[in-house]
């Protein structure tokens, strides 16, 4: 491949797991927040779950892009610590944290008129009021969420991980107790249902925040200092949003895919729509491992580019897609041979059983694709590319994936396997770009963000 990728040492593999295993653990964690959310505010009522999924959705359609955007942290911190650069890693924190600040701003006022907004997706009446309610006890749930996620970015760029695993950690056990404790009246609180776990999760979150601090405090404290004028100068901060904001752009380009997608399955009824979260949900179980592994190399290739060693980059970057892609080739084997039974350990409901037992496998199929295209954008991620990868997902999704899964589900009668066909085309799209722009830019010349 000429000067792009190299073949990594085992001493850079086990750099990647070891970096990756932590923050698997912390996705996994938040991922698992809200299951237990669901698990709860089912067991209070079937309206209640249906506000918090839609609830939920609505939330995440605003945040992702301001946890996106501070992901620009990757990059800058990653190559002011391997560049050994004290004061970029001062202004990066800094503007960071401002930029939490000024994100919450619009982030928040979208939130409020719930009902206006999810009015016209015509969702059940009785569920809407309650959605819209729930996502405003959300609200000061939110500049917590966003300064965890540039604290957690920073800390990932020092591989310091383990604060992070416990914040996150601590977090989850006290939202089972608040979730309890707030759906249904316990220990003295009001019976608040749906809307009680949204407040349950906006406690957690400041939770989540503040334990990280005190677990991070002797690595962040030190980079923290009084604001300047510099610091609140417009050009670099918009510099940073220039950054940060096509990777809040790319995530939210891929939840409103999967958003799409499954809207469309509910087109075809209720079993359809229950087999397809199940094979959603695995799928974005398995995808956590290369979500992690991203994250690890976002860190590994940032420090590579910033201490100017670009072969050290570049064996980062095949250690990596090793790892991703290796963890997702396995677990494509697993979900192929074994839906039938994956199926069953989430229902014994014959007809989504029946429903997921097809759609697994499918999934099990863009696996590796997933894989690519994740670890992939880390790599680019610490290169400092952002543009790239935003573009390269509007082109898979909205070009291929979900036109090609529309047209094979309702034009060629292929159901609910047609619409996962079409986002099997198009994650292969979107590794296929990804994979290519990793060759041009790891065997280019790589440069340090200013």
């Amino acid at each position: 491949m000429g000067r792009a990728l190299r073949i990594p040492t085992r001493s850079e593999v086990r750099d990647v797991a070891r970096l990756s295993a932590p923050i698997v653990v912390v996705q996994v964690g938040l991922m698992l927040m809200g299951v237990v959310d669901a698990a709860i505010v089912a067991r209070h009522s079937a309206q209640g779950l249906a506000a918090v999924a839609l609830g939920n959705v609505y939330f995440n359609s605003f945040v992702t892009i301001g946890q996106g955007t501070l992901m620009a942290l990757d990059p800058l911190v990653a190559q002011a610590v391997g560049a050994k650069d004290r004061a970029a890693i001062e202004r990066a924190l800094q503007r960071g944290l401002l930029l939490c600040a000024l994100l919450t701003i619009p982030v928040s006022l979208l939130l409020i008129p719930g009902e206006a907004l999810l009015g016209p997706l015509r969702q059940p009446a009785d569920v809407v009021p309650l959605a819209a309610r729930y996502a405003r006890a959300c609200i000061p749930g939110v500049l917590p969420y966003l300064a965890f996620i540039a604290l957690r970015q920073t800390v990932q760029a020092f591989t310091l991980v383990r604060p992070v695993v416990t914040a996150v950690v601590v977090a989850n056990l006290a939202n089972v107790v608040l979730d309890w404790a707030l759906v249904f009246g316990k220990l003295g609180f009001p019976a608040l249902g749906a809307v009680g776990s949204g407040w349950a999760t906006t406690i957690c979150r400041w939770v989540m925040l503040l334990v990280l601090l005190w677990g991070s405090r002797q690595a962040i404290v030190p980079f923290l200092r009084r604001w300047s004028r510099e610091d609140l100068a417009p050009g670099p901060l918009w510099r940073m949003l220039r950054l940060g904001f096509p990777i809040g752009l790319q995530l939210w380009i891929e939840f409103t895919a999967f958003s799409v997608a499954l809207l469309l399955v509910g087109l075809l009824g209720t079993l359809p729509l229950a087999g397809h979260q199940i094979a959603l949900m695995l799928a974005a179980l398995t995808y956590m491992v290369p979500l992690g592994v991203a994250g690890a190399a976002a860190v590994l290739v940032g420090h590579a580019v910033g201490r100017g060693d670009p072969e050290a980059a570049r064996r980062e970057a095949g250690a990596a897609l090793a790892c991703g892609v290796g963890f997702m080739s396995v677990s494509a084997v697993g979900l192929i041979l074994g839906a039938p039974w994956l199926a069953r350990a989430f229902t014994p409901d014959p007809g989504i059983v029946a429903a997921a037992t097809v759609l697994i496998p499918i999934a099990g199929v863009f696996q590796v694709f997933d894989g690519i295209q994740g670890v992939s954008g880390g790599i680019l991620r610490g290169a400092g590319d952002t543009r790239v990868p935003m573009w390269s997902n509007l082109a898979g999704y909205a070009l291929v994936g979900i036109p090609l899964g529309a047209w094979l589900a309702f034009s060629r009668g292929w159901g609910a396997p047609g619409i996962w066909w079409g986002l099997v085309a198009g994650l292969a799209a979107v590794a296929a770009l990804l994979g290519w722009r990793v060759h041009v830019i790891i065997g280019g010349e790589l440069r340090r963000l200013e």
